[in-house]
């Protein structure tokens, strides 16, 4: 296991992983200081067996190399395996790398989640579920009200008013989120079979004329053709100044984030409200304006934030949850054969071929 890059504090196997990953067959070396991040020290690893390597002698030391975000390539050794939230169609450089190398690059961020038997390794749900009750709990402390209906000898504070873009697992751990603090929440999606989802944690569902289906392949959105997104956005921006909570959340696979509020529905906003960004990210978010790893105030009084990588915030409960979706990877890979190349979750997340060119 390598120590990650980048400020990322989650890590691809927990010391409890360890014996997991042992028993497999396996025999588990970890980069020196690689638990830190998620409160894990090299004694910790030690104790279960994992061997402790730093510099030259980490570098190469692995047949099966497991991260979180795509790693230096220095440390792959030719001929290897990558396992990771790769990001391919992000971070090209590091594909080529893999496939420079002969690398057989893995990356969960491509696995079909219509398989039933791919849920356990399914990074992005477990991930995106941390992010987005990380996100209500942002966005609750930010705010300079209550949360739930408050009853006083002063009088009645009314609950909070939460509005919640994109309804997948994040979405959907947000409105929980929101719900259970005490928060009158209301949840959006393009995909039609999000409605029951949302009335189903007892939030209101937002009707806006706008683009039709937008389910997608392998149980994700589609991308909105520009028409589509043009129209999306205008029905959203008349009701987005009417809540006190923005909480974004939607990602296309593979693509930039769709923008979903304007800076005009951001300036709309009553001042003291919070917009979270939660897809924000080095290649965009769904606020117009909003920056990954940035909180800004605006002219109005509106604060926005860029969260980006918020499971990272969590590192210690996101890192036991990405272990076991690795853990469950590395049952494909066990064997003196290696991976069965013609397995339909190995086709789906390779990147790189075994001959090493790009897919």
């Amino acid at each position: 296991m390598v120590r990650e890059r980048g400020g990322e504090r989650r890590v691809a196997l927990t010391p409890p992983g360890v014996a997991l990953v042992r028993a497999l067959g396996f025999e588990v070396v970890v980069q020196a200081g690689a638990g830190w991040g998620a409160w894990h020290s090299d004694d910790a690893y030690r104790a279960e067996g994992a061997e402790i390597l730093d510099g030259p002698e980490f570098a190469g030391a692995s047949d099966i190399l497991v991260c979180v975000a795509p790693p230096d390539p220095g440390v792959l050794r030719p001929r290897s395996t990558v396992v990771g939230l790769l990001g391919a169609e992000r971070h090209g450089a590091f594909a080529d790398a893999c496939a420079g190398l002969h690398v057989t690059a893995l990356s969960l961020d491509r696995l079909p989640r219509t398989l039933s038997r791919a849920q356990p390794m399914d990074a992005l749900t477990s991930q995106a579920a941390i992010a987005g009750y990380r996100a209500a709990l942002l966005a609750a402390g930010t705010f300079g009200g209550y949360f739930p209906m408050l009853m006083t000898a002063a009088g009645t504070v009314k609950p909070a008013t939460v509005l919640v873009l994109g309804t997948g697992v994040a979405g959907l751990a947000a409105i929980g989120t929101a719900r259970r603090i005490g928060a009158a929440v209301t949840g959006y999606d393009i995909r039609p079979e999000a409605a029951d989802e949302v009335r189903s944690l007892g939030a209101r569902f937002l009707d806006v004329a706008g683009p039709g289906h937008g389910s997608g392949a392998g149980g994700y959105a589609r991308a909105l053709t520009a028409d589509e997104a043009d129209a999306q956005r205008g029905a959203l921006q008349e009701r987005i100044a009417g809540f006190d909570v923005i909480i974004t959340t939607a990602r296309v696979p593979g693509r930039t984030p769709p923008l979903l509020v304007t800076a005009d529905a951001v300036k709309a906003m009553r001042p003291g409200s919070v917009v979270v960004d939660a897809a924000a990210g080095d290649d965009g978010g769904n606020v117009e304006g909003s920056a990954a790893g940035r909180t800004v105030v605006t002219a109005e009084g509106v604060t926005v934030i860029g969260a980006a990588n918020l499971a990272s915030d969590m590192a210690p409960a996101a890192s036991a949850l990405y272990c076991r979706n690795i853990t469950a990877v590395l049952e494909l890979l066990a064997g003196p054969a290696g991976p069965d190349r013609g397995d339909e979750i190995i086709a789906a997340i390779a990147v790189t071929r075994p001959e090493g060119e790009s897919r």
